[in-house]
């Protein structure tokens, strides 16, 4: 091989080698919402249900915020397919969701395509979500995971990592049987169509994402 030939060869793998890296880093940044995006040929997305906002939520949509919030919390009805923010104790925001692909009763391991039902709270803020914004929830919660311990889905040992997590107000293991990285993201509401997340449009979890605290408590209700 002449030395010219040997150089280019000596380059190109070179740029191999660096874009394997690149692609490398940037699938860990967008690691998170990974268990809960929508696979590249999702089954059948269920359609959406819930009535259309009444002229009341809108009028209320239309109010500016008082930032900061005070003592924020956010109610999710899955059967309504309702989201709502309350700040100091009064009612200041109400939006249409999308659930996952199986939108009846509550999550129970990872990929049943159902949305959890319970007590949780935004333990993380994700800028580089893989649908515009999100606010990643404690699931599995305490709860969860003594579920989990009874049926045999984890050990005790997951179990007890899991409730140290959760207590310390850090998100919890996101790889066991009972599933994770459930959040509330961007992405649309046309459809039932995450892999169990709460999903609003795009302009609606951006007025979430910047004016909620990690911290934030949120209920969801079948």
């Amino acid at each position: 091989m002449k030395n010219g030939q040997l150089v280019f060869t000596l380059l190109a793998c070179a740029g191999v080698a660096l874009a394997a890296s690149c692609g490398a880093r940037a699938l860990k940044v967008a690691r998170a919402d990974s268990l809960s995006s929508p696979t590249p040929t999702p089954a059948t997305p269920t359609a959406a249900g819930g009535a259309p906002l009444t002229a009341e939520d809108e009028a209320l949509n239309q109010r500016p915020l008082k930032l900061p919030l005070k003592d924020p919390r956010l109610v999710v009805g899955k059967g309504a397919r309702r989201l709502r923010l309350y700040a100091g104790g009064e009612l200041v925001r109400v939006r249409r969701v999308a659930l996952g692909f199986e939108p009846s009763g509550d999550k129970v391991r990872q990929g049943d395509g159902r949305t959890p039902e319970g007590d949780y709270k935004v333990c993380m803020k994700n800028p580089k979500s893989n649908f515009y914004l999100s606010l990643g929830l404690t699931y599995p919660n305490e709860g969860d995971a003594a579920r989990g311990l009874r049926d045999g889905l984890v050990t005790r040992a997951q179990a007890d990592r899991i409730k140290r997590a959760v207590r310390a107000g850090r998100c919890p293991a996101w790889d066991t049987a009972l599933g994770g990285e459930i959040f509330i993201h961007g992405g649309g509401t046309a459809s039932d169509w995450t892999f169990g997340c709460v999903a609003l449009e795009n302009p609606e979890i951006k007025e979430l994402f910047d004016a909620l605290p990690a911290g934030t408590p949120v209920r969801i209700d079948p």
